[in-house]
């Protein structure tokens, strides 16, 4: 039986990020940042170990703590291609992913996954681009968003560079990547690796919605 969960009355609500690269820290942190009116804490986590059984663990412990809500944020690239590489027989990374993401539906209903295949640089792309082109790996999605970010560097540097970070960069065309993001739809079963970017469901969560929506009728 699931431990209830232990939530402090908040007056500012958490949000606790599991992740598996430092790049999606970064970007949270500059949303943030950037984002100062959003009443709301960000907590991204990067485990010291990075393996889908332990990232899921991690998520679940987090659950029943004193968040408002956690997101597990993952990039399919390396799950697909570990998955490809598994010995028959074994059940792979992604087949893992598939039925922990299952429980977390059904059981943790302050749990929201958000995966993107390949990677972030995919959800980066989509802020430019309406495209569910398909790049097998991160390094080719990060080629394609060179187009329209040449001087882009996947450094902590570059993410977060004072008056002129990746969010900042980006947040003018941010309503363009959650649409295109959206249209891609969420991950089905039928095509685990189709491209997919579901980046648009954090900002589909209550505060964060709402708070956008905020912002643009201040601006209509």
């Amino acid at each position: 039986m699931r431990q209830s969960r232990k939530i402090r009355n908040q007056v500012v609500p958490t949000y606790s990020f599991v992740v598996d690269g430092e790049t999606e820290i970064w970007y949270l942190q500059m949303l943030k940042r950037n984002e100062r009116q959003l009443k709301i804490n960000i907590e991204p986590k990067l485990p010291q170990r990075k393996s889908i059984d332990e990232q899921f663990k991690l998520v679940t412990d987090l659950s029943v703590r004193e968040y408002s809500k956690v997101f597990w944020i993952v990039d399919l690239d390396t799950i697909i291609k570990e998955s490809r590489e598994a010995p028959k027989g074994k059940k792979t990374p992604l087949w893992s992913l598939i039925e922990l993401r299952g429980k977390l539906q059904k059981d943790y209903k302050n749990v929201t996954v958000i995966i993107n295949n390949p990677c972030l640089e995919f959800w980066l792309l989509l802020h430019f681009e309406k495209t569910s082109k398909l790049f097998d790996t991160c390094g080719k999605a990060e080629t394609e968003l060179k187009k329209h970010l040449k001087d882009y560097e996947k450094t902590k540097t570059y993410f977060t560079k004072q008056d002129n970070d990746i969010y900042l960069k980006l947040r003018p065309l941010l309503k363009t990547a959650i649409s295109n993001s959206s249209n891609l739809g969420e991950f089905d079963l039928d095509e685990q690796t189709k491209a997919i970017c579901e980046m648009f469901l954090l900002f589909e969560a209550d505060e964060i919605k709402k708070y956008y929506e905020k912002q643009q009728k201040a601006y209509c």
